[in-house]
């Protein structure tokens, strides 16, 4: 009786033993697929994802490999969560071409260590991606790589409207300046060295008639006595003040000296340097007709 029982305990310890070995070995080779609702039954074709819910693999935390522009199949993680020493996973994938995969080599542990040697190795995780083509038909030949012309393109449109607005803010700047320029010469004020100019060009050249030389003698006189506070002066003191004074001498001494030169025997002579004291002052101030008490006095002289 005590041999029997011993036999029978001898037996189960052997079968439990058993049962252990195959059941880590069996999930150390393979994975554990779940058959929820969220798992895959059927190969998905090209270009369409799925899923693989619960999958539990054994040993350390896994992570997706870097993408490659080339992979023939993308994966993704979905969610990674605890279980015992191990780790259950969402996975999802979508094929670039068809055929069979194993999703093992599209993974690699966090903590950089081999997941397929060792103890805790994972085993073959196959998935399968079908064509959507007919049976018999190839692929497109992949097309052949030539040079791009160079006329057109992005590039050089981009250039040309560049241009076209570079040149177009240069001519709107240009002609706003000039007309600026225009506005404000048409705003400024006629001074009176404007209005001497053409009388005291045609003095230089002798085209003055007499009438109009004494007009303009005269109306300097005014000018430069007004000017300088001598309405009360005696004329002839004033004639001898003006004569000598650095701005007014200096066209008067030259209208005296042309009335005694013919053109021919007169030097060159600098129109604008005789007409610079008459700049800053404005045409209101030429009285030509104020000048008739100065000619009065200077008729007797």
């Amino acid at each position: 009786m005590r041999a029997l029982f011993a036999a029978l305990c001898a037996l189960v310890v052997f079968s439990l033993a058993s049962a252990t070995a195959a059941w880590s070995s069996a999930a150390s080779s393979f994975a554990v697929r779940s058959q929820g609702p969220g798992a895959s039954t059927e190969a998905p074709p090209v270009g369409r994802p799925a899923r693989l819910n619960d999958l539990v693999l054994p040993g350390p935390e896994l992570e997706v490999l870097p993408a490659n522009s080339l992979s023939p199949l993308v994966l993704r993680i979905v969610a990674a969560r605890p279980h015992g020493d191990r780790f259950r996973y969402d996975l999802e994938y979508w094929g670039r071409e068809a055929g069979s995969f194993d999703l093992r080599h599209y993974l690699r542990r966090v903590d950089g260590s081999d997941l397929l040697v060792g103890e805790h190795a994972v085993g073959p995780i196959p998935v399968e991606v079908r064509s959507v083509l007919p049976p018999g038909q190839v692929l497109p030949r992949a097309p052949e790589g030539a040079q791009a012309l160079e006329l057109g393109g992005y590039r050089l449109l981009l250039g040309a409207l560049g241009v076209l607005w570079a040149v177009g803010l240069v001519a709107w700047f240009w002609i706003g300046r000039r007309r600026a320029q225009g506005e404000a010469a048409e705003r400024a004020p006629i001074t009176l060295a404007d209005v001497l100019r053409p009388l005291v060009r045609r003095a230089m050249d002798g085209e003055l008639a007499p009438m109009e030389r004494a007009r303009l003698e005269l109306g300097l006189l005014a000018l430069w006595r007004r000017r300088l506070g001598l309405e009360g002066e005696r004329p002839e003191r004033v004639l001898g003040l003006l004569r000598g004074h650095p701005e007014a001498g200096a066209l008067l001494g030259a209208l005296e000296s042309w009335l005694h030169r013919p053109p021919s025997e007169r030097g060159a002579v600098d129109l604008e340097a005789l007409l610079a004291p008459y700049r800053e002052l404005t045409a209101s101030e030429w009285h030509p007709g104020d000048g008739a008490s100065v000619r009065g006095a200077e008729a007797p002289a």
